[in-house]
This record gives structure tokens, C-alpha cells and sequence, in this order.
């Protein structure tokens, strides 16, 4: 149900955000700039009119959504600054400070959820046209030199065992008979491997690590005699990598879907 709009003509004891804040900082001018009344229009229609409990203010939610990713914060930090923040608030709409959560952090999984794809999209345009001159380039640059990247812990048990489930793949779509699947062994190496921090079993799990290492580079030479030349070489040669670097060699591959990859460790003192 859509929440009724605030009283903003009630009078109060305290100085309003216009005369305390500060009219030169970011978010103060970006205030000022946005298009308020633009979201209230396009999701008014998600919402019913008469029934339900009341929902937050379309325009605190978008505003919460906004300063997350303005800065970097998870939906509970922002949440949770928001109520330490007046710069926040005045963003949000509010005209005097309430120290008190906006909402919780699970309500902005449910708004992004309710505003869909075409609602972010419209959050994204938004901030495009208020970006000034900038906006009307044909193309943006994006640093991703330190952007974490949607790949698990870099282990090499775990390439190897993706490079015998990607040369499975490729068998299959190519209509190829391997001399052996290696599905049963794979699933007893699998057991031995999990117990390597144990005492007793760290080199029976080191031996199937090897054991894993030695069928997926059965598998890489398997497809290259079968295959025509030059057919998936460049996947293969990115494999024949993989199996054969080493722990201490510098510029490893971690992940086979991000080759380019880098780890970054801390060091101490950092």
C-alpha cells in the first residue's frame, strides 16, 4: 500500500536540514538536482492504493539505493548510517533529523525485487541526466583494477577439476568417445581430497591431488589427438596452462572463466 505523504508544514522546535547543512557538499547538491517526483510516478502503479500495510516512501527507498551505491555500502550499512548521517536523510527527503532506522535492510532486497530490472535501469538513467555534461558521451570507462570478480578461493585441485568438467563438456558437444569417463574415480579422489588438513590423511589427499591433475591432463592430450586443428585451441592451450604452472610462478591463472584475474594479498603492516 502507498505511504501518505508527510506533513511538511508541521513547525518544530529544531533548525530544518536547509539551514544547517551545508549547501556545497555532494549530496546536498545532488539533492537538489534529482528529479524527485519522476520515481513517485513510474512505481506508484507497484503499489496498491487501499490495501496492505503502508510502505516506506518511494522516495526514501530510491534515495537508499542511490547513497548504497554512491558509497559502496552493503544494504545493513546503509541502513545503518543513514540514521548517523543528516546529509543522508536530507537526500532522502526527510527535513529534520530522526535518529532512527529508515527501514530494514531486508526492505531493499524487497524493493529492488518490486521495481525490477526497468526500475534499476530507470535509477541508473536518472543518475545519468544529472551527471551533466558527461552524460551525453557515447561511451564510459569503467576501473576494474581492483573490482572483486565472482570466482570462489583459487585453489589448483579446483582448476584441474574444472578442466576435467570442461573437457567432458567439450567430448559431449563435439559427439567424441573418450577412452574413459572417470567418474567413479573421481568420486573417491573427491573423498580423500576433502580430509587434507586432517593429520593422518594429508598425503593420501596430496596423492589424489596429483591423481586429479594426471586425468585432467589425460583428458587436455585426449582431445587435442582427436580434435581438428586449431578446434577449441585456444581453450585447450589456455589448459595446457593451467596443468602446467606452479605454485611459486608469478602471473598464475586462478579462474578459467576470468584468465585475467590477478591476486592481491595484504601484506603486513598494510
Amino acid at each position: 500500500m502507498l505511504s501518505k505523504p508527510a506533513n511538511s508544514s508541521q513547525m518544530s522546535f529544531y533548525s530544518s536540514f536547509e539551514e544547517q547543512l551545508s549547501s556545497k557538499h555532494p549530496l546536498y547538491i545532488l539533492n537538489n538536482r534529482i528529479n524527485k517526483d519522476h520515481f513517485d510516478t513510474a512505481f506508484k502503479d507497484l503499489y496498491c492504493a487501499d490495501n496492505g500495510r503502508p510502505a516506506k516512501p518511494i522516495r526514501l527507498m530510491v534515495s537508499l539505493l542511490l547513497l548504497k551505491h554512491i558509497r559502496n555500502l552493503s544494504d545493513e550499512s546503509v541502513v545503518e548510517q543513514w540514521s548517523e548521517n543528516a546529509y543522508y536523510q536530507y537526500f532522502s527527503g526527510e527535513r529534520y533529523f530522526a535518529a532512527k532506522d529508515p527501514c530494514e535492510a531486508s526492505e531493499l532486497v524487497h524493493f529492488r525485487k518490486r521495481i525490477g530490472e526497468k526500475g534499476i535501469a530507470l535509477i541508473l538513467e536518472e543518475g545519468i541526466r544529472i551527471n551533466g555534461k558527461d552524460s551525453s558521451d557515447n561511451e564510459g570507462i569503467i576501473d576494474t583494477t581492483v573490482q572483486e570478480k565472482n570466482i570462489t578461493y583459487p585453489t589448483d585441485s579446483k582448476a584441474h577439476r574444472m578442466i576435467i568438467k570442461k573437457c567432458m563438456a567439450i567430448a559431449e558437444r563435439e559427439d567424441l568417445e573418450l577412452r574413459q569417463s572417470y567418474t567413479q574415480t573421481l568420486k573417491k579422489l573427491s573423498v580423500d581430497q576433502r580430509f587434507r588438513n586432517h593429520t593422518k590423511k594429508y598425503r593420501k589427499a596430496r596423492k589424489a591431488d596429483r591423481k586429479v591433475k594426471t586425468i585432467a591432463g589425460r583428458l587436455v592430450r585426449e582431445l587435442e589427438r582427436k580434435l581438428p586443428d586449431d578446434f577449441h585451441g585456444d581453450i585447450l592451450a589456455l589448459f595446457k596452462k593451467v596443468l602446467s604452472q606452479k605454485r611459486s610462478d608469478s602471473l598464475k591463472i586462478y579462474s578459467l572463466h576470468e584468465p585475467h584475474v590477478q591476486f592481491i594479498s595484504k601484506r603486513e603492516g598494510t
